[in-house]
């Protein structure tokens, strides 16, 4: 009997579940964070020097590995392209939300603050 009552249990919360809504498609995607700005160059680097490792997840690793045995100083050139792909970001989006609402001269504050709660 415990069996049949988890069941149906199990049943009725999946029935409360919600359909995810539909992505926009012409929304802007997030940019990558600093990290992935790296692994976009380590894994060409990496792609070179080992040709025959085709597991994603060893790249992966490796890639991780390297990424906090770096300085600081090292990091600096991902964190700054990616503080740059950030700003572009940040007026793609604008732009965007501003065309949802229909009025061009919204604050970008109030939408931001919108598509913060959306993600």
């Amino acid at each position: 009997m415990k069996s049949r009552a988890r069941s149906t249990a199990g049943d009725s919360r999946l029935s409360v579940r919600k359909t995810k809504a539909e992505k926009d498609p012409n929304k802007p995607k997030r940019p990558p964070s600093a990290f992935f700005v790296f692994m976009e160059e380590f894994r060409k680097d990496y792609k070179e020097k080992h040709p025959n490792v085709k597991q994603v997840s060893v790249i992966g690793k490796a890639g991780g590995d390297k990424w906090k045995s770096l300085s600081d100083a090292e990091k600096a050139p991902y964190v700054s392209k990616a503080e740059k792909l950030k700003a572009e970001y940040t007026k793609k989006i604008d732009a965007y939300n501003n065309k949802q609402s229909g009025d061009p001269t919204a604050s970008g504050d109030s939408d931001k603050s919108k598509s913060e709660g959306d993600e």
